[in-house]
């Protein structure tokens, strides 16, 4: 009697602690990366490459780029990506964001890329050491490098208004293209997201 009236509480403590492991436990599911996903209602991945898609759309329709392949035998202007400032109170991980417009811009085909100051002082060190290490057939030639003819720049602000459990975020994205050599701008474009964000009636 004492050793089964022992065995059920402990039965019972360890059917529990399975469950609340169970309750406890997380469930992760891949899925597709170009998938429109919205959680918090903040900025995020998608909003980061349809921005950019758009951005770039918009800058490659501009009649600053006919001009420049009519007044140079047809070839395509070299554009190098400068700074994009976040303005908002959020985290914006504005390197992702650059990296989506270069590739917009890239694939584009209307632009030759110029690498970043970053990433070319990597490249420049690699190719001094060529000088030294590798054999001469195979060495990058020195001061060959591509001038960049404009610098795209900008920045993302973010208005927020919220009553009670409504919340509407309204995110505005600016970009300008600037000539490297006068610094007129020759395009500007902008564009728009506003998110509307109903919060649960227990916490968000």
């Amino acid at each position: 009697m004492t050793r089964s009236g022992r065995a059920i509480p402990a039965l019972m403590l360890a059917l529990l602690a399975i469950g609340a492991t169970t309750a406890c436990g997380k469930r992760v599911s891949r899925i597709d990366p170009t998938a429109v996903t919205d959680l918090s209602g903040r900025w995020n991945d998608t909003d980061s490459r349809l921005v950019a898609n758009e951005l770039i759309t918009q800058s490659m329709n501009g009649p600053w780029l006919t001009r420049y392949t009519n007044t140079n035998g047809g070839e395509a202007p070299a554009v190098i990506v400068g700074s994009f400032r976040n303005r908002t109170l959020e985290h914006i991980p504005v390197n992702t964001f650059i990296g989506d417009l270069e590739r917009a811009m890239i694939n584009s085909g209307g632009v030759r890329m110029v690498a970043s100051t970053q990433e070319r002082a990597e490249i420049r060190g690699e190719r001094e050491d060529q000088q030294e290490n590798a054999r001469a057939d195979t060495r990058a030639r020195m001061a060959q490098e591509l001038g960049a003819n404009y610098m795209l720049q900008g920045e993302i602000t973010a208005i927020e208004d919220q009553e009670g459990r409504e919340k509407v975020v309204y995110y505005q994205i600016d970009a300008t293209l600037t000539d490297l050599e006068s610094n007129v701008r020759v395009w500007a474009g902008q564009h728009k997201i506003k998110k509307y964000i109903e919060r649960a009636r227990i916490g968000w």
